[in-house]
């Protein structure tokens, strides 16, 4: 059970002095509770597949070795079975964020621990009571849902449902956002932010999550547009294609500070790799602020300054995540008292 103590402690962490780099979008995995296929597979061969875990000790491997803080982590859907039964499905998803609370216990200050529920999967009922069970005994101040992972829109009355109840107990609500499947349309993502104006609603992926390099296009100058035009959508930048990064950071540091403040750097990992990415956001950062060598118009010398890349690479999730344990805290005084 995660305490007030940790969530304070946390909290602390995030409000802390000094600049964090946070990686925005970590997917960890209990190595003794990876189905069989992902055990035979991994013992077959080295080689990387999709999907293929992560322990959360590998994780903190990764993240000295990438310079990366801290990481805001959630279970991965790939090690994640579900069948037919609801029930069923409900204690292998539940044991998933279980071990996302645990692993922020054993590693304090370097895990901001993230639900998942499904209401297709788990049934509305189940994906209710786990959200309950997520943001009270387990201690998550965010909770996310895939449409992606199991074909639900988005926007569809059950997850308006969930996300209503996410945020009734004091959690801010979280989707995988990518062009890979019809499911996430940039339409339905504004559309959940509108219905819920006084929380964030964070947009994992920014469009990206997979999808084909022509075929993404689209979503892609969607969200830019979308999530500048409403104030309260906020996007994780993982699994999408460089060229569109720089021009989603580009774009919101033009806007101003308010819009740069909503977004942030991720690697996806383990489908990404930390050590990659955020090397590559530091490498583009540094060309950014010198500014040469870059054709976009939108460029001006002195926009990538020293605070607004420290706000990409970790303080601006640092705020928005110090923000969602502070309405957590007010919404569960009675377990905070305790």
């Amino acid at each position: 059970m995660t305490t007030a103590k940790d969530m304070g402690a946390l909290l602390a962490r995030l409000e802390g002095a000094g600049d964090l780099v946070i990686d925005g979008d970590v997917h960890i995995t209990d190595p003794d509770r990876l189905p069989d296929w992902q055990r035979k597979r991994r013992a077959a061969s080295d080689d990387y597949y999709h999907g293929r875990t992560i322990s959360a000790e590998d994780a903190v491997a990764e993240m000295d070795a990438a310079g990366v803080d801290m990481a805001l982590v959630w279970q991965n859907p790939a090690a994640t079975e579900y069948g037919d039964d609801p029930a069923a499905n409900y204690q292998a998803l539940l044991a998933a964020n279980r071990y996302i609370a645990d692993a922020a216990q054993r590693f304090p200050g370097r895990f901001i621990p993230a639900g998942w529920t499904d209401p297709k999967a788990l049934g509305l009922e189940g994906a209710l009571r786990l959200v309950d069970q997520l943001t009270g005994e387990l201690g998550m101040a965010i909770v996310k849902m895939n449409p992606a992972q199991n074909a639900y829109r988005m926007a569809s009355e059950p997850v308006m449902t969930t996300v209503a109840r996410i945020v009734e107990r004091g959690a801010v609500p979280a989707f995988h956002f990518g062009a890979d499947t019809p499911y996430t349309p940039a339409e339905d993502l504004r559309a959940v932010a509108g219905a819920f104006p006084d929380v964030p609603v964070i947009g994992v992926h920014m469009g990206g999550g997979g999808a084909s390099y022509p075929d993404s296009d689209e979503t892609y100058a969607k969200a830019r547009a979308y999530g500048l035009e409403v104030p309260n959508i906020f996007y994780v930048l993982s699994a999408k294609r460089d060229t569109h990064i720089e021009s989603d950071l580009i774009a919101y540091t033009a806007a101003g500070p308010e819009a740069a403040a909503r977004i942030a750097c991720a690697s996806d990992a383990p489908y990404g790799r930390m050590t990659w990415n955020f090397g590559g956001y530091r490498a583009m950062f540094g060309a950014l602020a010198q500014g040469q060598g870059n054709p976009d118009p939108r460029l001006k010398p002195g926009m990538f300054g020293e605070e607004v890349v420290a706000g990409y690479m970790g303080n601006n999730l640092a705020r928005l995540a110090a923000a969602a344990i502070r309405r957590w805290q007010e919404v569960h005084a009675d377990q905070v008292a305790m």
